[in-house]
């Protein structure tokens, strides 16, 4: 007959009275006779094999972390799962969790059996030794030195499975409970960053976003996380309903193997351990700053000349729809500003402005931090002169103010094309007022022909004499060149009036 050790009878003494007293106020957990499990040797408290494997209580099997007390074949009592149990240190819980949990559950003898021995030894490995009359120090002999009564074709087998249960449990560590979670933000892009998770190696769990998805998937959720791995993520600008700044959120949900165990007890008689879940806890965290919105600002614009200036309708828009703001509710104001070239005929429309044009004026905008995007209209002084006029509008990074440089991507340039169609309008000339005081000048008289002349048979040679021909005639010097003629004809008749005829 084999008796307990002083401690252990000291221990199930205080058991048996804390369930009397439990008893007492009608608190004492449901117990229910414990049945054989799977194994070798006596059902039976008290026997020269003993029972080595495990015992099942309802659907689970258990196995007796004390080794030389009587089996538990009475009502035993279902404590819960605990983490503190006489004693036992969170090395010795996690190792024996291990083991009923990962090989406990079963109906093969051998490895029942197996199980059966490394929990004892766990727990204590000296009495585990001998407390069946061995007398050496070798975990496998004191195996041998019992199953070669309650199972001798097994023996070999039941020390195999024993000692290499035995190792790999001890090399449990006693997995961290907690952690901490990260969020990053990228310097360069406020949508961008990372989410990892300080957990213990072997936690296993999942990840919600809160305004933000993975990158590689576009979900907001992520399972089988594991610790230290860095995820990336997206947080687009869009998570901010009215584009004030906005923060990324993350919760975790994690596991770990328990140091504990499901834990069973049997007044007067033995104490086991059943498989206890993983332990699970939650951890979460979020932007240690406000993440701001970032845009891209876009402009349309509309150009008309009055009254020798020219104006333009500018519309300022963003390409997601966000505009962003500032804490106070304010919106970010951008700077916009245009060049306008003249040119003396339509130029050709392009990406690049031409080389050999130079600005004539400029346009300057600045949004109103009241209302934000929206349509704004802008008067140039009076142009220079008459002209085809073209502008062109930029929004630079560059040209901004310090409040509005963190919410645009470092690169940040928005230029319109050259000569586009509504961004080019031509100035005519303005013809010379009139004089209303001075009175219509008359047409000209209308030129009266002289009276034609009999010319004699003489007169071309006359004509000729002149140097001039006959066509000549109907020119400027016509006029001249008939009166000499008419001249020369006169003369020429007198003269033979005068000479006397013979």
């Amino acid at each position: 007959m084999h008796h307990p050790p002083p401690s252990h009878r000291r221990t199930l003494a205080a058991l048996t009275v804390i369930a009397a007293l439990l008893g007492g106020l009608g608190l004492t957990p449901a117990a229910h006779a414990a049945d054989r499990g799977t194994g070798f040797g006596t059902w039976a408290p008290l026997s020269r094999t003993g029972w080595h494997g495990s015992m099942r209580v309802g659907d689970v099997h258990t196995y007796c972390i004390h080794p030389g007390l009587p089996v538990a074949t009475d009502p035993t009592t279902d404590r819960g799962v605990s983490s503190d149990v006489n004693g036992l240190s969170p090395q010795q819980l996690v190792s024996i969790n291990h083991l009923v949990s990962t090989y406990g559950q079963t109906d093969d003898p051998v490895q029942a059996a197996g199980v059966g021995w490394a929990v004892k030894a766990i727990v204590d490995r000296d009495t585990t030794l001998h407390s069946w009359g061995y007398t050496g120090d070798s975990f496998p002999e004191a195996i041998d030195y019992i199953m070669r009564r309650a199972s001798p074709e097994n023996s070999v087998a039941v020390q195999d499975r024993a000692v290499h249960y035995l190792a790999e449990a001890e090399s449990i560590a006693v997995p961290r409970v907690g952690g901490v979670l990260a969020v990053t933000t990228s310097d360069d892009d406020p949508t961008r960053g990372t989410v990892t998770a300080d957990v213990d190696p072997s936690a296993t769990g999942t990840l919600h976003l809160e305004n933000a998805v993975f990158a590689d998937s576009g979900q907001g959720d992520r399972a089988d996380v594991r610790a230290g791995q860095s995820y990336d993520i997206i947080a687009p600008a869009s998570s901010s309903d009215d584009g004030r700044p906005y923060s990324v959120r993350v919760t975790g949900t994690f596991s770990v193997r328990s140091a504990a165990i499901h834990y069973f007890s049997t007044p007067g008689q033995q104490e086991s351990a059943g498989p206890a879940g993983p332990t699970t806890f939650t951890l979460s965290a979020e932007d240690a700053e406000p993440r701001l919105v970032r845009f891209s600002p876009r402009i349309e614009t509309t150009a008309r000349i009055e009254d020798g200036r020219f104006i333009d309708r500018v519309s300022v828009s963003t390409a997601d729809g966000v505009w962003p703001r500032h804490a106070d509710g304010s919106f970010v104001a951008i700077a916009a500003t245009a060049d306008v070239y003249r040119t003396g005929a339509y130029p050709a429309e392009s990406t690049e402005i031409p080389s050999n044009l130079d600005p004539v004026m400029r346009l300057d905008l600045r949004t109103d931090p009241r209302t934000g995007p929206g349509a704004y209209e802008v008067t140039s002084e009076h142009l220079p002169g008459p002209g085809v006029y073209t502008a062109v509008w930029r929004v630079d990074r560059a040209d901004q103010d310090a409040d509005a440089l963190a919410h645009l991507p470092l690169d940040y340039l928005w230029q319109e094309r050259f000569a586009s169609p509504a961004q080019t309008e031509q100035l005519t000339p303005t013809p010379p007022p009139s004089d209303p005081t001075s009175s219509p000048t008359p047409p000209p008289a209308a030129a009266i022909p002289p009276a034609p002349v009999a010319f004699p048979s003489a007169a071309p040679t006359a004509l000729a004499m002149t140097g001039m021909s006959a066509a000549s005639l109907g020119g400027a010097g016509g006029a001249a060149a008939a009166a000499i003629g008419i001249g020369i004809i006169a003369w020429s008749v007198a003269r033979r009036r005068s000479t006397p005829r013979i």
